[in-house]
């Protein structure tokens, strides 16, 4: 579901992007702007899993909450969810995928079902397989250069790296080393605006342009935005070489995984393993509320799956279109592993931060003299007895 967020200024952003939600939140709590914090690194570093951070961190610190309220030391418990935490992220790698040593094509139609995977849950996902393939072949063309620093606003930067020349600041000492070349500018119009093109530049591959035109501004916005965090998944997807099942899936198997690994456990911190484990779980009912399923139906359904001692039932997740459970990688609904791992490794240690401050201390003594410099003013020249003068003794 999208959110509409208003703001003092009169700007109106629709949204269902937790990076976009969280910037534009007037969050005042110190614990929350800890949480928003670590959540936005996971959007600079890997450009998805924002919302999962924010979820995950969220449900450690309520399933922490009643050992702390029974007297559990905070540091026990910060030591054994950073312990459970490379676990889970150990596990993960074992059950990655490589795409690896594939042909062009199989690796170009892995990428669009990543693609397609994110878009899913956009504005755009509706047409999401047409979307995909834009991004795909835009990622493509481009090749392994980082150039996703000149989307925006950047347009002379692109520019000179399409046609090999150089920024200059000035008409002063242009040579023909700073020159670019191409071989034909057009100006063409499309609906009201005009676009400038340029054919034939020989350093073309270092660039590509996608064009968005709708109706409603927000649209366009959202459009762009769930575009982005597409076109960063595909970038992550092809240098990391790996993949996990989406859907919830990963999230499931590590849960179970974790379980079974605290049975091997006689000390107290069984019940700590078993509750970070619980906490995984939000993943998949997150998905299941969100389009309107039923979530313990369908829990049940994947516990009953993950352990089946094939090992297959480690691909099983949700099936947001009929709402059962499905074979996620028969039905490509896959996410990078770097992805997952990076928020796991997030959402912990945003938990261990706030476990870790067990009391809040203000500055009372300025305070204090800010509240007297106030009645002073207040004082003086307002009703509120004579004003003392320097120098000058009362009457």
């Amino acid at each position: 579901m999208d959110k509409l967020i208003h703001d003092d200024k009169g700007n109106t952003t629709i949204s269902n992007d937790g990076a976009t939600i969280m910037k534009l939140l007037d969050i005042v709590h110190p614990s929350a702007k800890t949480l928003v914090a670590i959540a936005n690194s996971q959007d600079s570093e890997v450009g998805d899993g924002i919302t999962t951070v924010v979820l995950l961190a969220g449900k450690f610190l309520k399933e922490a909450k009643p050992f702390i309220e029974d007297g559990v030391h905070p540091w026990n418990l910060i030591r054994s969810y950073r312990t459970t935490s490379y676990l889970a992220i150990n596990k993960i790698k074992e059950l990655a995928v490589s795409i690896e040593g594939r042909s062009f094509e199989e690796k170009k139609d892995l990428m669009q079902k990543c693609a397609a995977t994110t878009l899913s849950s956009t504005l755009i996902g509706g047409e999401m397989e047409f979307f995909a393939s834009m991004v795909v072949d835009a990622e493509m063309a481009i090749g392994e250069d980082d150039r996703l620093n000149l989307i925006g606003v950047k347009k002379f930067l692109r520019v000179a790296a399409a046609t090999g020349g150089t920024v200059q600041t000035s008409v002063n000492n242009i040579i023909d080393e700073v020159l670019g070349c191409y071989e034909l500018f057009e100006e063409k119009q499309v609906g009201n605006e005009r676009f400038n093109i340029f054919s034939g530049c020989p350093t073309s591959g270092q660039t590509a342009t996608i064009v968005l035109r709708g109706g409603a501004d927000q649209f366009i916005v959202e459009a762009e935005r769930s575009l982005h965090y597409a076109i960063m998944i595909v970038r992550t997807a092809l240098r990391t070489s790996t993949v996990v099942a989406g859907g919830g899936a990963i999230d499931m198997e590590i849960s179970r995984y974790l379980r079974q690994h605290a049975r091997t456990i006689a000390r107290k911190s069984q019940l700590f393993i078993n509750s970070y484990a619980k906490a995984l779980e939000i993943i998949p009912r997150q998905l299941c509320d969100k389009v309107g399923f039923d979530a313990i139906d369908v829990l049940n359904k994947l516990r009953q799956k993950h352990p089946l001692p094939s090992g297959e039932g480690a691909c099983y997740g949700v099936d947001i279109n009929t709402g059962g459970i499905t074979y996620t990688f028969a039905n490509f609904v896959w996410e990078p592993t770097v992805v997952k791992i990076s928020a796991i490794n997030a959402a912990t240690e945003a938990a261990c931060l706030v476990l870790s401050v067990d009391e809040t201390v203000k500055n009372p003594k300025s305070e204090s003299a800010q509240g007297e410099a106030a009645a002073s003013v207040m004082g003086r020249g307002s009703g509120g007895g004579p004003a003392l003068l320097e120098g000058h003794a009362p009457q």
